[in-house]
């Protein structure tokens, strides 16, 4: 059996409102439809809590014939303790869970993360299955913490083979040149809705974090300043409350400034996200290129859009450019509002262009190599 460890939900139990980073669940997604083409049934099992006031049970939903998902009992976040207590309830039952049904013949994929990047440890010793990991980043580069890299290292080598977004995150983190399959994001091509905008204005989205450290949401409104009327940089995605009250201000600040409409348009999920994503013409993957955890991690991002058929702008990277769309963006080389805006008025929505087509080439890819991978062991 394949049990895939990750923060995951779907679409059908989104009154739960647990906590899933959208971008991540694109990219489970398609590596979810993608396993259920293999003969092994798969189980999903995700410590996701609720972000909302209300109790949830835990419960198993059967997604398909030969695939189910397994979440745990959350609880309400109404005061501080009582969130901290209920966080901490639900990591418990979530552990006890994998403890008593994770078997040694079974496929472990697991999503890297902090959150439970110990137990997993702990549980690879004691049970001995065949643990694949799923690498998107490197959390302590972000957090630029030293101390927690030496333990993400020392987990790494706990598995016997890995799913990469980058040939370089393989360099850095595959040392002993184990197997592993690259996968950049979701290579799912999604059907073609037609839900332009049609105002005669160019419409770029940026959709992803606010988070400060990766800089791209923030970058996306200031390039606004050296666009036209011609123009709609629409902003989508999460953030705490203090990033998407700073990043409201930002916009109010750029628009006194110019023509360019910007627009933060909230949050948005499953066909939602698509039909918006879809309505726009460019998308942007701006981020910081000097942080460190930029020189392996790929933007999945960038994939979401070229799977909706989307030009993309992005800043000149080598975990970008190496990769296998490298030759398909629209690039700048600095992170200035000037240089995010140049590459935006470079792209010629006149030209043929069609992403979806190499999307589908790189979709027969990976399930190609990743079904090898598996049999290996």
């Amino acid at each position: 059996m394949i049990k895939y460890i990750a923060f995951y939900d779907v679409n059908s139990n989104e009154e739960e409102n647990r906590n899933v980073p959208p971008a991540a669940k694109t990219k489970l997604d398609y590596i979810i439809s993608t396993l259920c083409s293999f003969e092994k049934k798969i189980e999903i099992i995700s410590p996701a809590v609720t972000t909302s006031k209300n109790t949830f049970k835990g419960k198993k939903i059967n997604l398909s014939e030969k695939c189910d998902l397994k979440l745990f009992l959350t609880f309400g976040k109404n005061k501080l303790v009582f969130t901290k207590v209920g966080t901490l309830i639900t990591k418990i039952l979530f552990m006890i869970y994998l403890f008593i049904n994770v078997k040694k013949d079974d496929d472990v994929i697991v999503y890297h993360s902090l959150y439970y990047m110990r137990f997993i440890k702990i549980l690879r010793k004691l049970k001995r299955f065949n643990l694949i990991l799923e690498i998107e980043e490197i959390y302590s580069d972000v957090l630029n913490d030293e101390v927690r890299k030496k333990k993400e290292q020392a987990f790494f080598k706990c598995a016997n083979s890995y799913i990469f977004p980058t040939i370089l995150l393989n360099s850095e983190v595959n040392v002993n040149n184990k197997p592993y399959v690259i996968i950049h994001g979701t290579y799912r091509v999604e059907p073609d809705y037609n839900c332009r905008f049609n105002d005669g204005k160019t419409h770029i989205v940026y959709a992803g974090t606010f988070d400060p450290r990766k800089g791209g949401a923030v970058a996306a409104v200031d390039a606004a300043e050296f666009l036209d009327e011609n123009y709609h940089i629409h902003v989508i995605g999460f953030g705490s409350d203090i990033e998407i009250k700073y990043l409201k201000e930002e916009i109010v600040r750029v628009s006194n400034k110019t023509k360019c409409v910007v627009s933060y348009d909230g949050l948005k999920h499953g066909d939602e996200y698509i039909r918006f994503i879809q309505s726009c013409d460019i998308g942007l993957s701006t981020q910081n290129p000097d942080a460190a955890f930029n020189a392996t991690s790929f933007p999945s991002k960038i994939l979401s859009y070229l799977s909706n058929g989307l030009r993309v702008v992005s800043i000149r990277i080598p975990a970008i450019e190496g990769s296998d769309v490298g030759d398909k963006l629209f690039y700048y080389d600095e992170q200035t509002p000037k240089q995010i805006a140049d590459a935006i008025l470079s792209v010629d929505m006149a030209q043929a262009y069609d992403s979806r087509s190499d999307i589908v080439d790189l979709s027969n890819k990976f399930q190609n190599e990743l079904m090898l991978m598996m049999k290996d062991y």
